[in-house]
C-alpha cells in the first residue's frame, strides 16, 4: 500500500511539474518585417537610402561613360595604332573596368552598412515593443514569423497587432 501511494504521489508530481513547465513556456510569434514596414519612419529611411544610393549611381554612371567613350575611341583607332599604343590603351580600358568593379563592390558594401546603421533604431524600437508585449502577455518565447516558416500557428499567439498597438501603428 505504501509503495502504491509513493508511485501515485510521484506520478502526480511529474504530471503537475509537466503541466507547470508547459504553462510557463508560451510561444508567440510576430511578423517583424511587417511591423517595420508599417512604421512611418520606414518611409524616411527609404528616402535617405535612395539619396545615398544616388550618389554612388551617379559616380558609377560617369565611370561607365568614360569606359564606353574610351572603348569606342579604341575600337575606332585600333587599326592605326602601333602595338605599344594599342597595349597601353587596352591596359587603360582594363584598369577602368577594374575600377568600376571595385567601386561597385565598395558602393554595395557602403549601402549595406548605411542601411544597417539607419535601420538599427527601428529594429531596436520594435524589439523593445515585442519584449514588452511578450512580458505583458506571459510569453516566454517569441518567434519572428517573417524569417521562420510557421506551418500551424494559432491566431491567439500572433503578437503582431499588439506590437503595432504598442508602437502606435495602425
Amino acid at each position: 500500500m505504501k509503495k502504491l501511494f509513493k508511485v501515485v504521489l510521484v506520478a502526480g508530481c511529474i504530471l503537475f511539474i509537466g503541466n507547470f513547465a508547459k504553462a510557463q513556456n508560451k510561444i508567440g510569434y510576430v511578423f517583424f518585417n511587417g511591423v517595420i514596414d508599417a512604421m512611418p519612419a520606414k518611409v524616411t529611411l527609404q528616402k535617405t537610402l535612395q539619396d545615398y544610393q544616388k550618389q554612388f549611381m551617379d559616380q558609377l554612371q560617369l565611370m561607365q561613360t568614360e569606359y564606353q567613350t574610351k572603348g569606342a575611341e579604341y575600337e575606332k583607332n585600333k587599326t592605326t595604332m602601333t602595338d605599344a599604343v594599342r597595349q597601353q590603351k587596352e591596359s587603360e580600358l582594363t584598369d577602368i573596368q577594374n575600377r568600376i568593379q571595385t567601386y561597385s563592390t565598395k558602393a554595395q558594401q557602403s549601402m549595406e552598412t548605411k542601411q544597417n546603421e539607419l535601420a538599427k533604431p527601428l529594429f531596436d524600437q520594435v524589439k523593445v515593443a515585442v519584449t514588452a508585449v511578450a512580458k505583458e502577455k506571459g510569453y516566454a518565447y517569441v518567434i519572428d514569423s517573417s524569417t521562420q516558416i510557421l506551418i500551424v500557428s494559432p491566431d491567439a499567439d500572433d503578437l503582431t497587432a499588439a506590437v503595432k498597438l504598442k508602437l502606435g501603428i495602425k
